[in-house]
């Protein structure tokens, strides 16, 4: 049973999903590169149950580890102290913010995989790299409740996999196993399950400022768990996509887990 939730990166997602962890009633750890002082604010705002460390020091102490940091940062992690740990990858490979990986430019392996290589001895769990920081926020129900979403999960380790749904319902949302780490690419960017699923069909003839207005009010879609297989059943591999949702105005800069990116 977990109690305490390390998150290694604390940008849009890892601090929502922080944000989400106290209010489940957990205990969180949060770190970054720029060290436990610029979190002050942060830890502040999540209250008594939250506290900043370092990177090493999140990874010791915490019962579950979230690593949400960008995806070309994954060899800095604390690959010892990591081992026989769950890790929780929210991370997503975008070509145009990350070292170009030409693997993964031709769909020949997905990201998770090539952090489970790099962690090798640890326990790798896709999850939570499907959802925007504001959707994730605003979806998150109890159990049972009828607007409950569900997110998509992959890993090789049956039992690390069932740790990472109890963690999702916690936080509110139901979890579908979509298979081993070689699958989560139908939940990477470009899929029919990333971003979109969540979020209204985005007005046509906005510009940039009504766009991202939009973005940040947009109310969250509902998606259950048999949306969810459908959606994953659906995707085609098709190499590394744009981090980006459709429905916005040619020229419109999308910011996706605080990277900016141009819908084409």
């Amino acid at each position: 049973m977990f109690r305490t939730i390390a998150f290694i990166g604390s940008g849009l997602i890892g601090s929502a999903l922080a944000r989400l962890s106290v209010e489940a009633g957990l205990d969180v750890i949060v770190s970054n590169s720029r060290g436990p002082d610029s979190l002050r604010g942060l830890v502040t705002e999540l209250g008594r149950h939250a506290c900043a460390a370092t990177s090493t020091e999140a990874a010791v102490t915490g019962d579950l580890v979230v690593v949400t940091i960008p995806f070309g940062a994954h060899r800095v992690l604390p690959v010892d102290i990591l081992a026989g740990r769950i890790v929780v990858d929210t991370m997503n490979y975008y070509p145009e913010r990350d070292e170009r990986v030409p693997e993964l430019d031709a769909g020949e392996v997905t990201s998770s995989e090539l952090l489970q290589r790099c962690l090798v001895d640890a326990h790798v769990v896709k999850a939570v790299n499907n959802v925007d920081h504001i959707r994730v926020t605003t979806a998150a129900r109890p159990p049972g409740a009828p607007d409950r979403s569900a997110l998509p999960i992959a890993g090789d380790d049956p039992d690390a996999k069932a740790v990472v749904a109890e963690y999702l319902s916690a936080i509110g949302y139901d979890a579908v196993d979509i298979g081993a780490l070689v699958d989560s690419w139908r939940s990477e960017p470009g899929t029919p399950i990333y971003l979109d699923a969540y979020l209204p069909r985005a007005p046509h003839g906005m510009d940039e400022d009504r766009a991202r207005r939009w973005f940040r009010t947009a109310p969250n879609v509902p998606v259950s768990a048999t949306r969810v297989r459908e959606l994953v059943a659906d995707a085609v591999r098709a190499g590394a996509r744009r981090g980006t949702f459709t429905g916005l105005p040619p020229g419109f800069v999308a910011t996706i887990e605080g990277t900016e990116f141009t819908v084409l």
